[in-house]
């Protein structure tokens, strides 16, 4: 019997979703296509000048899939991104999550396409179809920003090592590649911007701090005040204090207009780890518990390979430096028809291909939380 797959219920509806809608939306399609004509379902995506009448869509655009390509992507994405996610934060709070990340992307991007259309006069922008899991796929990569912040992932055998916070904005590099071709259209782009802003502000100011059994934390912590998590994390060394400078302005205009509250002084500590009278925990990772053994993990997996390559090294250099037994009278070789005995391996080289066994499973990931650990195109 094959083993069953367990999957979280949201995760799972999402899916169900998916692959209905992207199969309905083509089969509606291949039946009206024509040579002539461009199909819109503007009852199934958000068309800025059709969908008014169907406020529904909204929502259900987010889960429509017009390719094969993009379709296998997002399924993808969904199913390995939502189980472990929805899994970290409980059903409920991964369901307000895609309901933020979905919802506020499609409304913003249909108001940009009413502002391009108001100062163009071209209806192309009106009558563009919204649609898709980009700000749901880069609202993930978000996600993992906050929890792995210092996770470094190394990919075509060490060619290529990002840092999970570069993710968002390379992703948004391929979006706008891909804007260029006809396999997305232009509403893309600003789905994928708007997505970052939107779950990057989420998690930062408003989502309540998942609670720590193993402490006396409060429930009602809400946000992430971690230096780690700052949207000047997401950019590269170099231009990373304009993107510090910038922020603080905006941060600035944001509190004035009172859609986002200033961290005190006691929000700052605890998502520093720095203890109190009331034991605060790290409010940058959810269950700190988790994150605190994850670290002591990598830790461990480090020292055992350098104890591995150091008891390789003593017993290499024991083995030369050892002088060289005393001559032994041979007994005569035995008949030839007796049984022959094969030499053993040396016990150095046993321990020397352990050794490189060991380092090549823990070459996958690392755990780098001073260093910036990006190479190659990152």
């Amino acid at each position: 019997m094959p083993p069953r797959i367990n999957i979280p219920p949201v995760t799972r509806i999402l899916l169900v979703v998916l692959t209905l809608q992207s199969v309905l939306s083509a089969a509606i399609r291949y039946r009206q296509w024509s040579a002539h004509t461009e199909v819109v379902l503007p009852y199934l995506n958000l068309v800025p000048q059709l969908s008014l009448v169907y406020p529904w869509t909204f929502l259900t655009t987010t889960l429509v899939e017009s390719n094969v390509f993009t379709l296998t992507i997002a399924y993808l994405t969904l199913y390995h991104g939502g189980r472990y996610l929805e899994r970290a934060w409980s059903s409920r709070e991964f369901a307000k999550f895609l309901l933020i990340a979905a919802l506020i992307p499609n409304t913003l991007c249909f108001g940009t396409m009413i502002i391009f259309f108001a100062f163009t006069r071209n209806e192309r922008w009106t009558l563009m179809t919204i649609a898709g899991t980009i700000p749901l796929q880069i609202s993930f990569l978000v996600a993992f920003s906050q929890l792995v912040p210092a996770h470094t992932v190394t990919l075509f055998r060490g060619i290529l090592s990002m840092r999970v916070p570069r993710f968002p904005l390379v992703y948004i590099g391929l979006v706008t590649l891909l804007c260029l071709s006809p396999m997305l259209t232009s509403a893309s782009f600003f789905l994928s911007v708007y997505g970052l802003l939107t779950s990057w502000t989420y998690l930062r100011f408003y989502k309540p701090v998942f609670p720590d059994l193993d402490t006396s934390q409060s429930s009602s912590l809400r946000g992430d005040a971690s230096d780690t998590f700052a949207f000047a994390e997401f950019f590269p060394g170099p231009v990373r204090p304009f993107v510090e400078s910038l922020s603080a302005q905006v941060f600035g205009v944001l509190v004035a207009m009172r859609l986002c509250a200033p961290f005190s002084a006691a929000d700052i500590s605890a998502a520093r780890g720095e203890t109190s009278s009331s034991s605060f925990v790290p409010r940058g990772v959810p269950g700190s518990a988790r994150a605190e053994a994850e670290r002591r993990r990598a830790l461990a997996l480090k020292a055992l390979d350098q104890r591995l390559h150091a008891a390789t090294a003593s017993s290499a250099s024991r083995a030369q430096s050892a002088p060289p037994p005393p001559s032994i009278p041979q007994p005569p070789p035995p008949s030839a028809s007796g049984p022959t005995v094969q030499t053993q391996p040396h016990v150095g080289t046993q321990s020397a291909m352990t050794t490189s066994q060991a380092g090549g499973l823990l070459g996958e990931t690392s755990y780098n939380p001073d260093g910036d650990g990006d190479r190659g195109s990152a």
